[in-house]
């Protein structure tokens, strides 16, 4: 008899716990020391239907949907099965009960106490009792004989004892067991158990024995033992067909014994070693359930409790059993959810396939009537014609030749009908509200999110609502009666949302408690028509919506008004609301094999109503259902399934949904669950309720709430490379919601939407550096793709410096991209610009994912600059670390930096006619206007690199090195005529000035290799002679003003301004030696420098830059390259 032991799993506190199948076997019934009882729908459910009896539940029994239990409260109490509605008290002792079982019809309870006596009670009159006296002890069990005649007990006094009930008198005593004084204290419980059908013997546990008393004579005929057995046996239990005994021990053994060969067939022991306190077989005979004094439960699956040899009648029933198994839990739990299958033919499960033999044992057969002698005829519903017979036979494998023996044997028992082998339509999802536990409970959350938290009360004293506000600022707490009968509520900042079903003769009706409104009536209750059940409902910003059973959702205003109402493609499941956002989730077709076949739509109620997803399928895990629904505190929708993983909208990409992770992974139990709450994109946070042993907290005491991290489930996490993957592509998911709150009109966190770009395009570098290490280029330029432009010229630096210039020529034609796709970007949204400008201080955030980025560079650049810095730390000399160190300490007062305009600004400047732009753009949006010169790139240098210029600039020239550089350079607007070196690039400086402020790229990329400070001498003039900036404005002047003839004085002088800063460092430190006339100085120190850093250029190379000033460049790549390298060779 090969079988399979399950996992255990946790099933109630620790203690004394007993279990049994109901009738069908469909569900596993459990009681235990916390006082409940669990109706478990197989040993996966995870969320279990529970039923409280009392302070410590001692027994139960359970037959023709009577549930009796024996409980702390001295009583044995009987419930109606599977709903638990409390049916009366059936009997009291004087102490509690310890043992309460069923006759073999269902018409009366047996209960044993620990007030030494035994009452045998009809159920339908508990008035009618007998009471059998004569133990001197504590009553350990009781059991009936299944021809109701007698009742058979054994006691702490020693004895067990037979009785004839109806004379309430002692037939024989067989005082076999040891006495103690208490059940406590007992070595045995000594269930004793009654061989169904025949009746012919009683099994008593006696030690490591199990004796047998033959019914009638009374005579000890025979002892099942076990060489292996060592332990006291606690409990026996019959199979359904009377042929084997099954025993568990107090230190966990499991033994299965074939009573008429007395031989062992099965042998397991318990994970633990705890003791076994409760054995049940399934009526099909396949599974024997078990519970020990921890209050766990277990299951041994694959019992074949058949010698004959039926092979091909097993497979088609197993394969029945399996489409009908596990509705609704994540594995198989072996366990049948056809209801119309009689107790005669279940089906029973095989054991797991990794173990299968092939040997005809393994092949498990539902107990046929010819064993069991409980009735032959099979169910018509499931019958098994021989066609299917022999399909089964060939499908599994049976090579047995025996098989063509047994099919003309078994037909004259199976009608001759066809059955359905595929797969079996799952049961839908009821409908829920997120956030609420079941309405079952007489305590429980109706709500939990964000605003507060809804306790419905629901017992003997008292039936009403509590409402908590999290921000008692919100509105103070609530205490509702609740005389309607509320199974449902929401709550948000304006309202609580409630309803109720409707009944025989009310209708179903919903009422708000619109505690925001200003005016003094501030609650409102509406009907719903005849007919029309109210199934979910939700808040929204100044709107509610409830779906309803005629698969309608009707829209109301906060304050009472009826306004749309549409129908639904399928039953609803759950809704949600938040701002203008509705998310509905129902069913759009019936599922199979287990799972559920969802649909979700997401409508916006703004100024323009639009419908953003349109019955899409929502994705579950396999065999799993949907447990929580809601929206991000940022309002992106999220929802969780009942395997732990949540998933979020990717807006970004067609709005799919992206796991961003899995609470199962920090779950220390299989039956340990957490219960969903909140979600929180910034900070990153799942908030949730830590629940052992259940999926849902109890409201006492209060649940304490966790944070979870987030995990997107990427491929080898464990590497640097894998963690930084992870990382970058959550950064982007968890910020999506900046780019979609800033397109429907709400302003948003700027300085939280500057760091995590800052924070992504630093991971990008670093994945960057991390590849150039594993020479990986190709994979270097991919990253660059994700770039924004000034990151790829960091990117560009360090790969000239890491001596990979094929990389960097690749890296620059990116940035070129870069740069046109801006211009073309550009003048598309200055249009628009003004459209939005009136209406919210963010627009132009995340038009693209690339140009949405770019706004970070102009807070961050140096911070970006020292990073690439410190990737190539180990390359960098000692000087120009210390040139590094001046440009961070001096950067804030840099008045080149773009920082000092954009950063502080927090509002749109309207664009006006004479070039006026947006601060809060780098020329739109972050990104440079098509007349703006060179894009960002030259100037994310200038800004690293101008601030450990202008030190010695400003020296050179006399002017203190604490002091900007040029004093005209207040903020200034970035105007059309700023020029960029990489635009340029590609636009071959169309203007005739403009080359003048063009240099190659090598001019830009080597002013980190500045010249050293001049004398201190020069620094403390205090006469200063005329600057390099003012002597080039004067050769400038009629150029700028030729080219725009309407601009003012401050306006010509900002113009000059940005074409000066465009100019390299030669350039402009030419023009300040002109000024000063200390030309030659200049470039001996410049060359000196240049030599120490590695270039190898001579005086010739530097008078050639001064004099390029004055003429056009071609600019094509290969020559900006030169800028990175620091050798020609």
């Amino acid at each position: 008899m090969p079988c399979e032991r399950k996992p255990m799993r946790y099933g109630h506190s620790e203690g004394h716990t007993e279990v049994c199948f109901d009738d069908s076997g469909k569900f596993i019934v459990t009681c235990g020391n916390d006082g409940d009882v669990r109706i478990w729908e197989g040993l996966d459910d995870d969320d279990p239907k529970f039923i409280t009896v009392g302070e410590k539940a001692y027994s139960l029994a359970l037959k023709n949907g009577k549930l009796v239990t024996a409980s702390s409260n001295n009583t044995v109490q009987i419930h109606t099965f599977p709903d638990g509605d409390p049916d009366g008290i059936l009997t009291r002792f004087t102490t509690n009960a310890t043992h309460v079982v069923f006759n073999s019809s269902g018409s009366r309870v047996a209960a044993g106490s620990s007030d030494f006596m035994v009452k045998v009670v009809e159920v339908s009159d508990s008035s009618q009792q007998k009471t059998l006296r004569g133990h001197e002890a504590p009553v350990l069990s009781v059991t009936f004989d299944p021809k109701d005649d007698f009742l058979a007990s054994a006691s702490c006094d020693g004895s067990v004892v037979v009785w004839n009930i109806e004379e309430q008198s002692q037939l024989i005593s067989w005082p076999v067991l040891q006495k103690t004084n208490d059940i406590s204290n007992a070595k045995s419980l000594c269930r004793l158990a009654w061989q169904p059908g025949t009746a012919k013997f009683l099994a008593v546990p006696v030690e490591t024995k199990v004796h047998l008393y033959e019914r009638g004579s009374w005579d000890h005929v025979s002892t099942l033992s076990d060489d292996l057995q060592t332990q006291l046996i606690n409990v026996v239990a019959w199979s359904p067909c009377g042929q084997f005994l099954a025993a568990g021990s107090v230190g966990g053994s499991l033994t299965v014994w074939d009573v008429n060969s007395k031989l062992c067939v099965e042998r397991q022991k318990h994970e633990k070693g705890f003791t076994v306190c409760s054995l049940a077989w399934h009526p099909s005979g396949s599974q024997i359930v078990y519970t020990d004094t921890e209050g766990c439960l277990g299951l041994l699956d694959g019992l074949s409790t058949s010698t004959s040899n039926t092979n091909t009648t097993k497979a088609p029933a197993k394969k029945a059993a399996k489409d009908y198994d596990d509705l609704f839990d994540d594995d198989d739990d072996d366990r049948l959810m056809d209801e119309g299958l009689s107790e005669t033919n279940s089906p029973v499960k095989k054991p797991i396939t990794g173990d299968d033999d092939d040997d005809d044992d393994d092949f498990l057969m539902p107990a046929t009537g010819r064993v069991r002698n409980r009735g032959a005829i099979l169910d018509d519903e499931n019958s098994l014609d021989t066609g299917s017979l022999k399909l089964g036979q060939d499908k599994f494998g049976d090579d047995d030749d025996t098989g063509s023996v047994v099919v003309p044997a078994a037909a004259p028992l199976v009608p001759m009908r066809p059955v359905y082998e595929g797969p079996m339509p799952t049961a839908p999802q009821k409908a829920f509200q997120p956030g609420s536990t079941p309405a079952h409970l007489t305590h429980r959350f109706m709500m939990w999110n964000s605003v507060g938290i809804v306790r419905g009360y629901n017992d003997e004293q008292d039936n009403a609502i509590d409402v908590e506000f999290h921000d008692t600022a919100v509105h103070h707490a609530m205490h509702l009666t609740n005389s309607l009968g509320h199974t449902m509520a929401d709550l948000s900042q304006e309202a609580v949302l409630l309803a109720c079903p409707s009944t025989d003769e009310l209708a179903s009706k919903l009422q708000c408690l619109h505690f925001s409104s200003w005016d003094t009536n501030k609650e409102w209750m509406v009907d719903l028509p005849e007919g029309e059940d109210v199934r979910a409902l939700c808040l929204g910003q100044g709107w509610a919506a409830v779906a309803t059973s005629a698969l309608m959702l009707r829209l109301f205003s906060i304050g009472g008004i009826q306004r749309e109402i549409f129908s639904l493609p399928g039953n609803v499941v759950c809704m949600v609301g938040h701002g203008e956002q509705l998310l509905i989730v129902y069913h759009r077709a019936p599922g199979f094999d287990g799972e559920q076949a969802l649909g979700v739509q997401l409508l916006q109620f703004g100024r323009k109503k639009r419908q953003l997803i349109n019955g899409e399928p929502l994705p579950l895990s396999l065999q799993s259902h949907l447990s929580w629904l809601g929206f991000t505190a940022e309002g992106t929708p999220c929802y969780v399934d009942s395997v732990g993983v949540v998933r979020m909208l990717n807006r970004s990409l067609g709005n799919t949904w992206t796991p961003v992770c899995n609470t199962r992974e920090t779950c220390k139990s299989k039956s340990d669950h957490y219960w969903v709450v909140g979600i929180h994109e910034n900070p990153q946070q799942l908030r949730c309720i830590p629940c052992k042993g259940s999926r849902y907290p109890p409201t006492l005491p209060r649940p304490a709430v966790a944070i979870l991290p987030f995990k997107l489930p990427l491929c080898q996490t464990s590497t640097e490379k894998g963690q930084m993957e992870e990382q970058f592509w959550r950064s982007v998911l968890f910020h999506n919601h900046f780019s979609f709150l800033s397109s429907s009109g709400y302003e948003i966190d700027e300085d939280g939407q500057s760091q995590t770009q800052k924070e992504q395009q630093e991971l990008l570098m670093k994945m960057f550096a991390l590849s150039c290490k594993l020479e990986r280029e190709f994979r270097c330029v991919e990253l660059a793709e994700l770039m924004t432009q000034n990151v790829v010229t960091l990117a560009i630096r360090y790969a000239s410096r890491s001596r990979r210039m094929a990389l960097a020529q690749r890296l620059s034609e990116i940035a070129l991209e870069k740069a046109n796709q801006i211009q073309e970007e550009e003048p598309e949204e200055q249009e628009e610009e003004p459209e939005y400008s009136g209406v919210r201080r963010t627009s132009g955030y995340g038009q693209s994912e690339v140009t949405g980025e770019r706004r970070s560079n102009r807070r961050d650049r140096e911070e970006e600059e020292e990073q690439a810095e410190e990737l190539r730390e180990e390359e960098e000399d000692g000087q120009e670390m210390e040139t590094e160190e001046a440009a961070e300490t001096t950067k804030r007062v840099n008045p080149f930096a773009k920082e000092a305009v954009s950063s502080v600004t927090p509002s749109l400047t309207p664009i006006g006619k004479v070039g006026r732009a947006n601060p809060f753009k780098v020329l739109g949006s972050g990104k440079p206007s098509s007349s703006s010169g060179l894009p960002r790139v030259t100037n994310i240098l200038d800004n690293m690199t101008s601030s450990r210029k202008s030190s010695p600039l400003s020296r050179s020239a006399g002017i203190p090195s604490k002091g900007p550089v040029l004093k005209p350079l207040a903020p200034r607007p970035k105007t059309k005529t700023q020029s960029t070196l990489l635009q340029m690039n590609g636009t071959k400086a169309a203007s005739k000035k403009t080359p003048e402020n063009t240099q190659p790229a090598a001019d830009q990329q080597k002013q980190p290799e500045v010249p050293p400070p001049a004398s201190p001498a020069d620094n403390t003039e205090n006469n200063r002679p005329k600057t390099g900036f003012q002597f080039w404005l004067e050769e400038n002047r009629k150029s700028i003003t030729a080219d725009q003839p309407d601009l003012e004085e401050t306006d010509i002088i900002k113009e000059a301004m940005g074409r000066f800063r465009t100019l390299s460092a030669e350039e402009r430190l030419s023009w300040t030696e002109r000024a000063k006339g200390q030309t030659g100085d200049a470039a001996d120190l410049k060359k000196r420098k240049r030599a120490g850093g590695g270039a190898e250029n001579d005086n010739g190379q530097v008078e050639a830059d001064e004099n390029s000033s004055k003429k056009k460049k071609s600019l094509d790549p290969s020559s900006k390259l030169s800028a990175f390298a620091f050798n020609k060779n």
